[in-house]
């Protein structure tokens, strides 16, 4: 055995031991002790045939963690039955299991620093590596410790099974209660089950809608009601802004008086009050401007370390900076953004709330009710637009994929420069748009608005930005001509000779996960920062457009996207004064809901 690195064989054999001869034993360390926790490989295949019993619900005994090793072809590997007798006679009683096997987690987690550390020491001396970069990922080396999770590698099913099972027993015990973490809002959290860990919200809005105010109160709500610890990262509003915001909306003074300082006297005691209960919340806010997600990462590890997290709140997305250098392509450092937030939801273990801007789209359109392709990085196509069908060997129009689900298209993966097969979450219409021609020299051409985006040489640009002699990605097949049967695997790069408007038409676009982009008409196309979110949701207020309209005071949540669970509209109260959003239901029942 290497000296070097600490490990106890005899707490190892004692924590298998006790689990041959009780069956009960393995119920307190199951749901934290793994195989790979074991110092000898031999004595973590004989934890995973243990755990294997436990999951079909058999004893772990000598008998049946004896027949599981030999179906496995490992029985001999191990040392034969002779080796198990050794374990199961290497201690006395079952009693002190969890004692054993948190020597084994200690001393395999001091391994892992040691590992890590080696990793950190090579980043160290690194030249090559951006500062940052390599500061991010040492930090994730000793996050990855702390957590006690492993980096890497594959978990066997078993233990999704077991946590699976542990969660739909808890769910039982709850008799249909909500969760995930509660907002506060009665008719969101029955929808959404609640704030659901490792998710990513997005909350999108035009300019003074409420998404600000409306985050906010959730911070609020789950900090009161459900003791959560939140972290509130304002890239817009300073501290005392949102000082303001959650006093108004706790103690009902308006913001108007709160900002000139024109309170009364009961407006005093009420905000001394509140105060008094605001000072003892779990909530954390960061309001350093132009924060990159490297920065939010590392200071959500640390607060992590120290106090706990459940919420994480980012106001806003596009005020945010990527991680990478700066090279004016903006588009793309917002999609690395999302890509980073769905990370950090799910290396932290905690929903995401991602505020988000809505383009202009919203107010040129008869009905101003926000869509997922307002939010969009990449424009639409027209439903004549080919795309071409890996697994088939032909072309579709894009307009027949809507609503067809289970099918896979081709997207560029910009690490390789080659095409691969990727699947397609959503095919759906976007509505009725103006559009325009684009002509390349070789004749390829596709209809699309003038806010999708197109691969060219300087990276992803806007249909509107692009330009006689632009170039843009193409996919390179062994026969270039649109309807052949040979799979492009490969791009190349051609001029464009013109671009011009061509009417206003239907039109239609794909959800693509991870590579964010897909071949249409045989041009490489992006997709949006939509992909990477387990939930999209809009703010519409109808009597900002609508002075005269019957629903004033009300604010209505649109789910335009929900990735495990149904979509839907949650009406709202919202007060002006002071910025609150309240349960509609207290109040009245509008019809149409």
């Amino acid at each position: 055995m290497d000296k070097s690195l600490p490990a106890d064989i005899n707490a190892e054999r004692a924590t298998l031991g006790s689990i041959l001869l009780d069956r009960d034993a393995i119920i307190p360390v199951a749901p934290w002790l793994a195989s790979d926790y074991f110092y000898l490989e031999k004595h973590g295949l004989v934890f995973n045939a243990q755990v294997a019993c436990y999951n079909r619900r058999v004893p772990p005994d000598l008998v049946n963690v004896t027949d599981e090793l030999r179906r496995k072809d490992q029985l001999e590997v191990v040392g034969g039955v002779q080796y198990l007798l050794e374990l199961s006679n290497s201690v006395p009683t079952s009693v002190h299991v969890e004692y054993y096997a948190r020597i084994v987690e200690r001393t395999a987690l001091l391994r892992r620093l040691i590992i890590a550390g080696g990793k950190i020491a090579a980043l160290g001396y690194d030249e090559t590596q951006e500062l940052e970069a390599a500061l991010d990922q040492a930090e994730s080396e000793l996050f990855a410790v702390s957590q006690r999770r492993t980096a890497d590698g594959f978990i066997h099913i078993g233990a999704v099974v077991d946590s699976f099972f542990e969660q739909i027993s808890q769910m039982q015990e709850r008799g249909g209660e909500v969760v995930g973490l509660k907002t506060g809002f009665t008719d969101f959290d029955k929808l959404t089950g609640g704030l659901q860990r490792s998710d990513l919200l997005i909350l999108a809005a035009r300019p003074a809608t409420g998404k600000t105010s409306l985050a906010l109160n959730i911070a609020y709500n789950a900090a009161k009601e459900s003791e959560a610890c939140v972290a509130i990262f304002s890239l817009e509003m300073s501290r005392d802004q949102l000082m303001q915001r959650i006093l108004a909306t706790e103690t009902g003074v308006d913001m108007q008086k709160l900002r000139t300082g024109q309170i009364r006297d009961s407006d005093l005691q009420l905000l001394t009050e509140a105060l008094g209960k605001l000072s003892t919340m779990s909530i954390y806010i960061d309001d350093s401007p132009g924060a990159s997600i490297m920065d939010v990462r590392s200071k959500c590890r640390r607060l992590q370390a120290e106090a706990g997290i459940d919420l994480i709140i980012i106001d806003y997305l596009q005020l945010m900076q990527g991680g990478g250098k700066r090279d004016g392509n903006r588009v793309q450092e917002i999609s690395e953004i999302s890509r980073g937030l769905k990370a950090l939801a799910r290396e932290i273990n905690v929903p995401v709330i991602a505020l988000s801007q809505l383009s202009r789209a919203v107010e040129s359109r008869t009905t101003h009710v926000p869509m997922l392709s307002d939010l969009r990085e990449s424009g639409c196509l027209t439903g004549d637009t080919q795309i071409y069908l890996p697994d088939q060997g032909h072309y579709v129009r894009i307009d027949q994929l809507v609503g067809q689900p289970g099918f896979n298209v081709l997207a560029l993966n910009q690490a390789t420069w080659k095409l691969e097969s990727r699947p397609v979450s959503n095919a759906f219409t976007t509505g009725t748009k103006p559009v325009f021609k684009l002509l390349t020299k070789l004749g390829r051409s596709i209809r699309a608005t003038a806010n999708h985006k197109f691969l060219t040489i300087d990276g992803w640009q806007r249909l509107d930005q692009l330009h006689q002699t632009s170039q843009i990605a193409i996919s390179q097949a062994i026969a270039h001509e649109l309807g052949s049967t040979s799979q492009p695997t490969a791009i190349e790069w051609e001029t464009i000779i013109s671009i011009e408007p061509d009417g206003v038409e239907p039109v239609y676009d794909l959800t693509v996960d991870t590579l964010h982009n897909f071949v249409a008409n045989n041009i490489i196309v992006h997709n949006s920062i939509e992909q990477d979110a387990d939930i999209v949701m809009f703010i519409y207020r109808e009597e900002l457009y609508d002075p005269e309209t019957d629903k004033k005071g009300i604010a209505e949540i649109h789910l335009a996207k929900h990735r495990n669970g149904p979509t839907g509209i949650v009406p709202l109260r919202f007060f002006r004064s002071t910025t609150k959003f309240s349960n509609l239901e207290t109040y009245r029942q509008p019809e149409g809901y």
